[in-house]
């Protein structure tokens, strides 16, 4: 008996988990933080979770605060977890990328990180 209800519990909180999952950043190009010697002609995330393209952006500002980037972040048509823009040409500088983003679990995630352009 006691087996079964350990069981039970155990199956009963594995759906729980898997709905409180968020879409967190996996890893960025250019790299979080990095210094590049060629300035990026787009930032391409990848996230934990598949997105919702229509309620999911991408923002790069220099130095300024002035947007650097071309146009609307877009889905990657075969990875969900691929998000994409593309960037007017940058001189050196600072960068700051910041993120929102839904998940098809209608869960929302926010984030920043910069990147440095070398002279």
């Amino acid at each position: 008996m006691n087996r079964f209800l350990i069981a039970f519990l155990t199956a009963s909180l594995l759906p729980a988990t898997a709905a409180f999952a968020h879409a967190m950043l996996d890893h960025a190009s250019p790299l979080v933080g990095s210094t590049v010697a060629t300035a990026p002609r787009e930032v391409v995330l990848w996230f934990t979770e598949k997105l919702e393209p229509a309620f999911s952006s991408i923002e790069v500002h220099n130095a300024q605060g002035v947007a650097v980037q071309n146009g609307k972040a877009q889905l990657d048509r075969n990875d969900r977890t691929q998000l994409r823009v593309s960037l007017k040409t940058l001189p050196p500088g600072t960068y700051k990328v910041i993120w929102r983003v839904l998940s098809v679990d209608t869960h929302r995630a926010q984030g920043d990180f910069t990147f440095r352009v070398s002279p």
